[in-house]
C-alpha cells in the first residue's frame, strides 16, 4: 500500500499519545497496538484483539438509501458509479482494478503490487514529480492498496477539486510510464514494505494461513510479494502485466460525496471515454483441496499469547456467505459462550471475525489471548468445545435476530462517511460482484436460524481447521549507545519547482480560506458538564462521543499505578440494575454500541436516543463493579502488566519517556504487577468517585437530532442527580525541561527491519503563535509524499524507507516532536543524516515559494477533509474542546496559514527545533 504522511499525521504515534497524557484521544482506548507501543499501561483487553489482528475486515455493510446513485457504462466498458452524499464539501474517487494477487505471472506473486506502486511514479503526460505534487495540494488523501482480486485507488479531495483528481486517475488508467529508472527508485521502498510486514506476527500468521488453506490455487500467496521476485521484475514486464489489466473494460469507478451526478458523469465521459478498451486475460481457476488439518507455532513480539482456530468458509460467490457473516456476528457476539471465557478468567481476550473474504472461499477465526507464561492447552481446547457444541446443537435464536438487527443499523451509520461510502461500494460492486451494498444487506436481512446452523454445521470442524499459537519471545535488555555521529551539517538545495499541467494549476494555486461548517450548540448543563450538538442528517441515526478529564499518574494514590485501566475494564460488567448479559441484550435490542468509562460513546438509531443515552448513562454513572470481576480483571491485569514489561515495545516506550522527561516526572509512573496485585476494590471505587466528574466532562452529540432534543435527553440521564463533590482536580502535567540527547537499542528479534523513533522536546505549548509555522514546515517536510522533502530524500531518491513520518503532538504543557521511520540495519544512520540534514535547511534557508504555495495548498484542503465523516466532525470537537481550544479554531487556524511567510517558518524552526537533540530509539536489530 502506498501510504501518504498527511494520512498517518492524523494518528499520532501511540508513545507520543501516552507519554504526554494531556492530548485528547479518542482513538486512545481503542487502539491496542498505539498503547502497547506507548507508556506501560493495562489495556481494555476486551477490544484488544480486533485491534491486533489488523488484516481482518469489518462487514458492517452500508445502505444507500435517501442517497442518489447514478449508474452508467460508458461505450469502452468503464463502469460508473456515482453516489451523491452532501454530508460535506468533499467527494471520494475510488478507481478498481479487477486484477489482484490471484493475477500475477508465476513466480512474481508481486507484480500487481509493484505495479500499484509505480502509478504514482508517472503516468501518461504526468511525471511522479507532477502526480506528487497534484495530490499534496489537493490535501495528500492519495492512496492505494493491492487485494487478491482487485486494485485500488482511492483520493478524498474538496468537491471543487473533482475533476482535478478525475483527470489524475484517467491519465494512469490512459497509460503508466513503468520505465526502469522509476522501477529502480521505487523497489527500494516497496522492498522495505515487504520487511516491515514481515516483522509483523499476525501477518506471518495470515500467511502461513493461507498457504495452509489454500494450498496449489492463487489464494495461498499474499499479494504482497517478495523481495526476489522484487529484484527480478523490470520496468517492461510491469509495462506488460499494465498493458493487460489496466483497462477501462476492467474497471469499475466509483465517486462519492456532495456532487451533482448528472454533471459529473458527464465530466467522466469526457476524461475517460476516448480510452480505448483492450482485450483482458481470463483470471486464473481456482479449485479447492481439501483443508489439511495442523497445528503450527510462531514466535511473536506481542506481549500475550494468541492462540487462532481458523476455518475455511464459503466465498463471496456463494448464496451461503450472508450466512456466514451473521455466523461471525453470533460468534463474536459478548452474550456468546466465546466471549463468556473472558468474564470466567480464562482469557484476556476473545474474538470471532473473517480474516479473509474472496470469491471462492472465506476464512473465519476465532483467537483467544492469553497471559505470557500460561499453558495454552486447556484455553485452546475450551475454545474448540465451544466452537464444536454450536456446530453440533445450533447457536441462539436470540443472538441470530440480534446480528441481523445490528448489520441493518450498520448500514445507516455507514452512510455518515464519505470516504466510507465510496469504500463500500467499491467493497460491494469490485470485490464481491454485488450490484449494490443494499444487495449484501438484503441477503442478510433473509438469512434464517435454520441457515446459520447449516453452515455451522458443515464448517465448524475439527477437520477444516487450522490451529496456531503466536508465542512471545521476550525482547532483550534496551541497550544505551554512544551518541548518533557521523551527520553531516549541510544544506540541502531547494527542490525546483515543479511545473503543473495547465488544468490543474489555477485551480490549485489558488490559496483561499475554506467554508467549514460552524453550526453546532454549545452549552453547560447545571452540574458543569459541557455539551456540544452538531444536527446533521445524513442517515437516521446518533453518535454520542463523551471525555471525562483525568490523569491517572496525578490522581492514582502511590503504589497504585494501574488502577485507571482496571476500573476501564469493569465498566463492561453492567450496572447496578442490568448485570452484563442484561446490560448487552439492552443494547442490542435497540442495535446499538456503547461502550464506558473515561472515553465513552455511543451509536444508535435516532428513534432509539434517549433508550441509548439512558443505558450510557446508567453505565457511566452506575456501573456494577461487581467484586467477583475485580478480582479476575485485577489478576488478569497483572498478568498482562508482567508479559508486557518484557515486550519491546513496552522497552521503545520505556526508553523514549525516561530519555525525554526529567527522572521524577509524573508520567514516568508505570504499572507494574506487585502495584495491580496490591488493589483492593475499594480503591478502584475511591478513584472512581474521584476521577468521574461532571464538571471534567465533554459530551459531543451528532446526527439527525436537534439541539434542544439532545439538550433535553442527555440534561435527563447525565444531569439529575449527578453532580460533584469536593474541590475541582488539577489533572495538567506540569511543563518540562528540554531534553538530553542519547541512543538506544531495543533488541526485537522477530523484525526483519529497524523501526526508528527520533523523539525531543519542544518548548512551545498548543496555544504558542509558533506552532502554526512549525505545522507548516512540518508539511514541507513530510505532508505530501514524494512532493515534499522527506520522502523525496528518503524514500524516492533512496528507496531507504518505505514510510517516514513528522509528528508535532502539542498540549496545554509540553510538546514533543517526532520523526519516525523503518529501514534496513544498514540505513538507520544514512535515513538520520538526510533527516538531520533538512532540518538543518529549514532553520538555515527560507522554503522556496513552490513549497510554501503547495504546504499552505495542502493545510488549507485538509480542514474540510477533515470534516468527511460525522465521527471526525464530532472527534475533532471534542479534542478541542478538551484542549480549551474555540470550537472554530479550525478556520481561525486557516487565515493564520494562509498569512505565514518564509521567513516566519525559518524563524520557527530556527527558534525551536534542534536537529542535533533527539532522542533515537531503534527497535529491531542493532543498526550497522
Amino acid at each position: 500500500m502506498i501510504a501518504t504522511t498527511a494520512e498517518n499525521e492524523s494518528t499520532v504515534d501511540g508513545i507520543q499519545r501516552v507519554l504526554l497524557k494531556g492530548v485528547i484521544s479518542l482513538e486512545l482506548k481503542f487502539s491496542a497496538i498505539g498503547a502497547i507501543g506507548g507508556r506501560m499501561r493495562v489495556l481494555p483487553f476486551r477490544v484488544l484483539v480486533v485491534i491486533i489482528v489488523t488484516t481482518c475486515l469489518a462487514y458492517g455493510q452500508k445502505s444507500t438509501r435517501n442517497n442518489e446513485v447514478t449508474k452508467a457504462t460508458l461505450e469502452n466498458g468503464l463502469r460508473v458509479v456515482i453516489v451523491q452524499d452532501p454530508l460535506a464539501p468533499v467527494v471520494t474517487v475510488e478507481q478498481n482494478y479487477l486484477v489482484g494477487g490471484d493475477d500475477t505471472p508465476s513466480g512474481f506473486p508481486g507484480m500487481a503490487h509493484a505495479q500499484e506502486h509505480m502509478a504514482f511514479r508517472g503516468c501518461s503526460g504526468l511525471t511522479a514529480d507532477q502526480i506528487a505534487a497534484i495530490y499534496a495540494q489537493l490535501g495528500g488523501q492519495g492512496n492505494a492498496d493491492t487485494q487478491q482480486n482487485i486494485t485500488q485507488y482511492f483520493t478524498t479531495v474538496p468537491a471543487a477539486d473533482l475533476e482535478i483528481a478525475l483527470r489524475v486517475d484517467a491519465a494512469c488508467m490512459q497509460d503508466i510510464q513503468d520505465s526502469q529508472e522509476e522501477w529502480a527508485q521505487e523497489k527500494g521502498a516497496i522492498e522495505q514494505e515487504v520487511a516491515r510486514d514481515l516483522s509483523n506476527p499476525t501477518y506471518k500468521f495470515l500467511t502461513r494461513l493461507n498457504a495452509d488453506l489454500f494450498s496449489g490455487t492463487v489464494y495461498s500467496h499474499d499479494a504482497l510479494g517478495t523481495k526476489d521476485s522484487f529484484e527480478a521484475t523490470t520496468g517492461a514486464t510491469l509495462k506488460k502485466f499494465q498493458q493487460d489489466w489496466y483497462a477501462p473494460n476492467n474497471a469499475i469507478l466509483v465517486i462519492a460525496g456532495d456532487v451533482e451526478p448528472h454533471a459529473v458523469l458527464a465530466k467522466v465521459k469526457e476524461l475517460y471515454g476516448k480510452i480505448q478498451q483492450r482485450t483482458v486475460p481470463p483470471h486464473p481457476e481456482v479449485v479447492l483441496q481439501s483443508v489439511k488439518t495442523e497445528s503450527f507455532t510462531l514466535d511473536s513480539n506481542l506481549p500475550y499469547s494468541l492462540v487462532f482456530t481458523a476455518y475455511r468458509m464459503p466465498g463471496t460467490e456463494s448464496r451461503d456467505f450472508a450466512a456466514v457473516r451473521i455466523l461471525s456476528d453470533v460468534l463474536a457476539s459478548q452474550r456468546g459462550n466465546l466471549y463468556a471465557l473472558v468474564p470466567q478468567g480464562k482469557a484476556l481476550a476473545a474474538e470471532f471475525g473473517l480474516a479473509e473474504t474472496f470469491p471462492k472461499a472465506s476464512v473465519a477465526y476465532s483467537v483467544l489471548a492469553l497471559p505470557t507464561d500460561s499453558d495454552p492447552t486447556s484455553a485452546t481446547q475450551e475454545m474448540h468445545k465451544i466452537l464444536l457444541d454450536y456446530a453440533e446443537h445450533g447457536v441462539p435464536a436470540e443472538l441470530v435476530d440480534a446480528s441481523k438487527r445490528g448489520e441493518v443499523a450498520n448500514a445507516e451509520f455507514e452512510r455518515n462517511s464519505i470516504p466510507g461510502l465510496a469504500a463500500v461500494w467499491s467493497q460491494a460492486l469490485a470485490a464481491e460482484g454485488r450490484n449494490s451494498p443494499d444487495e449484501i444487506v438484503e441477503a442478510m436481512k433473509q438469512v434464517t436460524l435454520e441457515d446459520v446452523n447449516r453452515v455451522a454445521k458443515s464448517y465448524l470442524v475439527d477437520q477444516n481447521s487450522i490451529t496456531a499459537l503466536l508465542k512471545p519471545v521476550p525482547s532483550g535488555e534496551a541497550v544505551s549507545e554512544k551518541g548518533f555521529g557521523g551527520s553531516e551539517q549541510l544544506t540541502s538545495s531547494p527542490k525546483k519547482p515543479v511545473a503543473l499541467p495547465p488544468w490543474a494549476e489555477s485551480q490549485l494555486l489558488a490559496l483561499t480560506v475554506p467554508a467549514l461548517d460552524t453550526s453546532w450548540m454549545d452549552t453547560t448543563l447545571a452540574n458543569g458538564m459541557r455539551l456540544i450538538v452538531k444536527t446533521d442528517k445524513a442517515s437516521p441515526t446518533v453518535t454520542v462521543l463523551g471525555n471525562i478529564q483525568h490523569n491517572e499518574d496525578l490522581q492514582a494514590p502511590p503504589g497504585k499505578e494501574g488502577v485507571d485501566a482496571v476500573l476501564d475494564e469493569l465498566f463492561s460488567y453492567g450496572t447496578e440494575t442490568l448485570d452484563r448479559l442484561a446490560f448487552q441484550k439492552a443494547l442490542d435490542d435497540i442495535a446499538a454500541n456503547e461502550t464506558a468509562g473515561h472515553d465513552f460513546s455511543l451509536r444508535v438509531l435516532k428513534q432509539d436516543f434517549s433508550r441509548g443515552v439512558q443505558l450510557l448513562a446508567d453505565n457511566e454513572l452506575h456501573p456494577a463493579l461487581p467484586e467477583e470481576a475485580f478480582n479476575i480483571i485485577k489478576q488478569q491485569s497483572a498478568q498482562f502488566v508482567a508479559g508486557n514489561r518484557k515486550s519491546p515495545g513496552y522497552r521503545v516506550a520505556h526508553a523514549v519517556s525516561v530519555g525525554l522527561l526529567p527522572k521524577e516526572d509524573p508520567a514516568l509512573r508505570e504499572a507494574t504487577p506487585e502495584t495491580v496485585s496490591s488493589l483492593a476494590l475499594d480503591d478502584v471505587k475511591q478513584y472512581y468517585a474521584k476521577t468521574v466528574r461532571p464538571e471534567l466532562t465533554t459530551i459531543v452529540v451528532i446526527g439527525d437530532v436537534t439541539s434542544e432534543e439532545a439538550k433535553s435527553v442527555v440534561g435527563k440521564w447525565f444531569g439529575g442527580n449527578w453532580k460533584a463533590s469536593g474541590p475541582k482536580p488539577d489533572v495538567t502535567l506540569p511543563r518540562v525541561p528540554l531534553n538530553g540527547v542519547s541512543v538506544v537499542t531495543v533488541p526485537d528479534p522477530s523484525q526483519l527491519q529497524d523501526s526508528v523513533n527520533l523523539s525531543e522536546i519542544v518548548g512551545i505549548t498548543r496555544f504558542d503563535a509558533d506552532y502554526y509555522p512549525l505545522q507548516l514546515g512540518n508539511h514541507v517536510l513530510g505532508g505530501g509524499f514524494y512532493a515534499t522533502r522527506l520522502y523525496h530524500d528518503l524514500r524516492q531518491v533512496n528507496g531507504y524507507v518505505y514510510t517516514v513520518d513528522v509528528h508535532m503532538n502539542a498540549t496545554k504543557t509540553r510538546t514533543v516532536y517526532a520523526i519516525t521511520y523503518a529501514c534496513d540495519p544498514a540505513n538507520v544512520s544514512k535515513a538520520r543524516q538526510l533527516i538531520e540534514r533538512d532540518l538543518v535547511s529549514m532553520q538555515k534557508e527560507n522554503v522556496t515559494p513552490a513549497e510554501l504555495q503547495q504546504a499552505k495548498a495542502l493545510v488549507l484542503r485538509q480542514l474540510p477533509l477533515g470534516e468527511s465523516s460525522e465521527d471526525a466532525v464530532a472527534g475533532g470537537l471534542l479534542a478541542r474542546a478538551q484542549l480549551n481550544l474555540p470550537l472554530d479554531e479550525a478556520a481561525r487556524a486557516a487565515k493564520r496559514y494562509i498569512s505565514l511567510s518564509a521567513d516566519d517558518v525559518r524563524l520557527a524552526f530556527a527558534k525551536w527545533i534542534r536537529s542535533d537533540g533527539f532522542v533515537q530509539v531503534v527497535r529491531g536489530p542493532a543498526p550497522q
